[in-house]
């Protein structure tokens, strides 16, 4: 691909205490594609997408966006590249006192200085983009899941940003309302030129939308490539599965949603009566239930 990165990591960690969430984390974002960034519960692409978009602070290692170490960057240097991207949160992460037009109009009333006729003409654009204009006057506790994910997307997408986050877009949907997400984030990269990163963990979805892939495993960039690499380990028949390497194994198991593998076998090589008894694993100490942000 002759694309240029818009976004890139290098040698990114991460740490919460003791605990490394990022291990030198290396990851390109090309312009103009679909990066889909999968791996199980705990594998870190959580703190990874919150390092994408400013929220956490690398505590070694670097990320650029649009060209820019945003790890530099003060208060007003990151709003002014926040508002070259779009987010569209998990679970839409609207605000439930407003109409979804008001949501949707949000960001153009705080940032531009646009004629209210005009906000009230792109909003409605935007809405029909995701197939929620008859719905612009209801509030998100009166629309469903699914509308309310749409109507988070048509709220990202108000500036006409070069670059929009998802995170777990499908998360929680029937199929069909999935389908649809899938087809307007293709619709926005194939038409409109839109880079789009995905955090996901639904395999249907990935396979559907992604140009490229990458996964992650405690913390580590285990591969990135082309989907179409992704899907021949995948479909790589069981029979010949001593010809993949370990990591190539535990890729396919993820894939596939497999109930064994390296994955499993990782998993019980843990001492259940070691676990119990405190001797495989540090006591844990008196301390806060979350961690804050890392701002």
């Amino acid at each position: 691909m002759d694309a240029q990165p818009i976004i890139s990591t290098r040698d990114l960690v991460c740490r919460f205490g003791e605990q490394t969430v990022l291990d030198g984390v290396n990851l390109d974002v090309l312009e103009g594609e679909v990066l889909v960034i999968m791996g199980g519960s705990g594998s870190g692409k959580s703190t990874l997408l919150r390092h994408l978009i400013g929220t956490f602070i690398p505590d070694e290692g670097t990320v650029t966006v649009f060209g820019q170490d945003i790890g530099k960057l003060d208060e007003e240097g990151m709003n002014e590249v926040r508002r070259e991207f779009g987010i569209l949160f998990q679970s839409g992460a609207l605000f439930n006192s407003m109409s979804v037009a008001d949501n949707v109009a949000l960001s153009l009333r705080e940032h531009t200085d646009l004629d209210p006729d005009i906000i009230e003409f792109i909003v409605k654009i935007k809405l029909e983009q995701v197939g929620l204009r008859e719905a612009a006057q209801k509030f998100p506790s009166e629309i469903s899941g699914g509308m309310k994910k749409r109507a988070g997307l048509a709220r990202a997408l108000a500036l006409d940003p070069k670059l929009l986050f998802y995170d777990e877009p499908s998360a929680g949907l029937d199929p069909v309302t999935s389908a649809s997400i899938d087809q307007l984030i293709l619709d926005l990269s194939k038409k409109a030129g839109v880079t789009s990163v995905v955090v996901t963990h639904e395999m249907d979805s990935a396979f559907v939308i992604a140009d490229r892939m990458a996964m992650l495993d405690k913390g580590k960039m285990l591969m990135v490539d082309k989907r179409e690499v992704f899907e021949e380990i995948r479909d790589w028949p069981l029979e010949c599965i001593h010809e993949l390497d370990e990591k190539q194994q535990l890729i396919r198991q993820f894939l596939r949603g497999d109930a064994e593998g390296p994955l499993t076998r990782r998993k019980e090589a843990t001492s259940y009566a070691e676990d119990l008894l405190g001797l495989s694993a540090p006591r844990l100490t008196k301390g806060p239930s979350i961690h804050s942000s890392k701002e």
